[in-house]
């Protein structure tokens, strides 16, 4: 071997062995940058408060996010003592989000799997802290409407079609926020749909999401529904003069309605 050709294959193998030592640079996001069905944009820490506030997140909860990104959502539900758990595609994010748990103390509440937003089992859970487009809100509805009747849905800007939220609030500057600045609540409806038989009668109900429609029939005739409510599985409205309270719990209803003489029990029951 010549001097030359020595030469060489040192300098070689030590730009391997410098190339080799040479530390792998750690995890960042970007915002803006792709993922599988959305591009990753952070919520503010304003909008995250405010998500989990109007869901009225307590210890009781499990809180799921499906594209958890970074796992701000569930580190924060966390924070607030709930159970929490992020379902995220990109395995970076999933190691970043466990570490972030970690350095907050919530490891423990917080945590995080690799997997597909759709095909994730949110049937446990009784909040929803979401940012996602509409294609993936409507994709997922669905599943939102099997989950149990009251389970809270709190999301960033964007809604879901022909389901108007519960309740909504718009963030200005003075929370840091320049744009996705809308927080958005949905409770997932009890299935009113039906007809309904009653002791004096029957109940019939349409059912738009938490909108309803109907009447009730009895031998003095058939009087419509007005001032009608329904929150999670907790139903309101009034039909011949009279107001009608009550809880629907699978293929019953059960509460009290206020007659000339005072409130009396009331239970219906879908056939």
């Amino acid at each position: 071997m010549t001097t030359r050709t020595l030469c060489l294959a040192l300098a070689l193998t030590i730009g391997s062995v410098a190339y080799a030592q040479e530390p792998k640079k750690p995890f960042a996001p970007t915002n803006g940058q792709a993922g599988k069905d959305v591009v990753w944009v952070p919520s503010t820490p304003g909008m995250v408060n405010k998500m989990l506030a109007m869901a009225k997140v307590t210890p009781d909860d499990f809180v799921m996010d499906l594209g958890s990104g970074d796992g701000r959502n569930i580190i924060a539900a966390a924070r607030l003592g709930a159970r929490a758990l992020g379902v995220e595609f990109n395995p970076d994010m999933v190691a970043l989000s466990r570490q972030l748990a970690a350095e907050a103390g919530v490891a423990d509440k917080a945590q995080f799997v690799e997997g597909d937003m759709y095909a994730a089992d949110i049937s446990k859970a009784t909040v929803l802290a979401l940012f996602l487009l509409p294609v993936n809100l409507n994709r997922l509805m669905p599943k939102f409407l099997e989950m149990a009747p009251g389970s809270r849905i709190a999301g960033n800007t964007f809604g879901i079609d022909d389901w108007y939220p519960d309740d909504h609030f718009t963030l200005d500057e003075s929370t840091d926020c320049t744009s996705f600045c809308e927080a958005l609540l949905w409770i997932v409806p009890a299935k009113a749909a039906g007809t309904w038989t009653m002791a004096n009668g029957s109940l019939t109900l349409t059912q738009k999401f938490q909108m309803i429609q109907g009447s009730i029939a009895t031998e003095d005739g058939t009087h419509p529904i007005a001032s009608t409510a329904l929150r999670g599985a907790d139903i309101n409205f009034i039909a011949g003069g009279l107001t009608y309270t009550g809880t629907i719990n699978g293929n019953q209803i059960e509460g009290t309605v206020m007659t000339p003489s005072g409130p009396a029990p009331w239970k219906a029951t879908k056939s």
